[in-house]
């Protein structure tokens, strides 16, 4: 009997396997490393579109220098065209055309904040919400009803 015992603990021995406690930690472990990831991943599509706000506009900018250089004044608010459209010199595509498609926000879709000052309009500001509030480019204080914006003005 004594022998039959033996050889009924060596055998136990022989079989792998995790303890409960194993398993746990490794979950546990997985559960944190992946809860580290996504919240970088998270933050870094947000400075991906920061980014193309940072982008756009600068592209909107040098679209509104060559409009002055041939007009001699930028544009009133209501002559810059919404999202998606022919920025030119009288509106339609047979004008001289600055931009073929005014850009949009990345997330929310809209054109950004445009803010023509003067009679001709002499100076601009273009404004964009971003959604990284530690961006190093960020205004300060906040322009507009954004959390985080950032502007550029003209040259």
């Amino acid at each position: 009997m004594i022998k039959n015992l033996k050889f009924r603990i060596h055998n136990s021995e022989l079989q792998g396997g995790f303890t409960l406690i194993e398993l746990l930690i490794v979950v546990s472990i997985i559960g944190i490393l992946a809860t580290l990831l996504m919240t970088n991943f998270v933050g870094v599509r947000q400075r991906a579109r920061d980014g193309q706000r940072k982008s756009d506009l600068r592209q909107v900018q040098s679209a509104l220098e060559l409009y002055r250089a041939d007009i001699g004044s930028y544009p009133d608010s209501l002559s810059l065209p919404a999202c998606d459209g022919i920025f030119s010199s009288d509106g339609t595509p047979t004008g001289t055309i600055y931009m073929q498609k005014l850009p949009c926000d990345p997330s929310t879709g809209v054109t950004y904040a445009y803010t023509p000052s003067g009679t001709p309009p002499a100076t601009y500001s273009i404004t964009a919400c971003l959604e990284n509030p530690n961006d190093s480019q960020k205004d300060d204080p906040v322009v507009g009803s954004c959390t985080t914006s950032f502007t550029l003005q003209n040259p």
